[in-house]
């Protein structure tokens, strides 16, 4: 009687874990070992960035842009001081976020707290795609509205498998800890 090597058996195929996770929702390109980015770090390196690009606006602005928060002159004759800050806020949040994911694989908080934004598949995402996540990310600048989506995400993250917000869906990203990524995955990254 000829029986099959206990190695041989379980070397086979999916890993029980790859298996569970087909179940669950579909594919799994992300290389083994890598590791997805905690909800907390994400919170955290967005803090992060956010202070910032903020901090970087008051220094050229000569704090000018702390008008943008002066919501009372939205009824004065003063109303477009507001809404030219806003939009300075909003293009600077738009180009930081496009141009530090595409350039480096990550902002500058998630390199803080040790975490890469790359495809689904590990490699590094399309300028196009860094676009279309940085207009995405807009929408937690949004003073009260930001809040209904902070806690969408939030949830999403918790709840998907791949903790994958709806931004990281709409563009098949990932946030991943930087150190898990197989090396030849990780090069891109500064």
């Amino acid at each position: 009687m000829e029986h099959d090597s206990p190695i041989s058996v379980y070397g086979k195929g999916p890993t029980l874990a790859k298996m569970a996770v087909q179940e669950q929702g579909g594919h799994w390109p992300v290389p083994e070992g890598t590791v997805l980015a905690p909800l907390w770090k994400r919170i955290s390196a967005y803090v992060l960035d956010s202070a910032v690009v903020m901090g970087v606006l008051v220094i050229a602005t000569g704090s000018w842009v702390a008008y943008a928060w002066n919501f009372s002159a939205i009824l004065s004759s003063e109303w477009y001081f507001v809404v030219i800050n806003w939009l300075l806020i909003i293009q600077m949040n738009y180009l930081y976020h496009k141009y530090t994911v595409s350039s480096i694989g990550r902002s500058l908080g998630q390199r803080w707290f040790g975490l890469a934004v790359v495809r689904e598949d590990g490699e590094p995402l399309h300028r196009s795609d860094c676009g279309r996540r940085a207009i995405s990310k807009l929408r937690y600048l949004i003073p009260v509205v930001n809040l209904y989506f902070l806690y969408k995400d939030g949830q999403f993250i918790r709840k998907r498998h791949t903790h994958q917000s709806s931004i990281d869906l709409a563009c098949a990203s990932i946030v991943v800890v930087a150190n898990s990524l197989p090396p030849a995955k990780r090069s891109h990254l500064r």
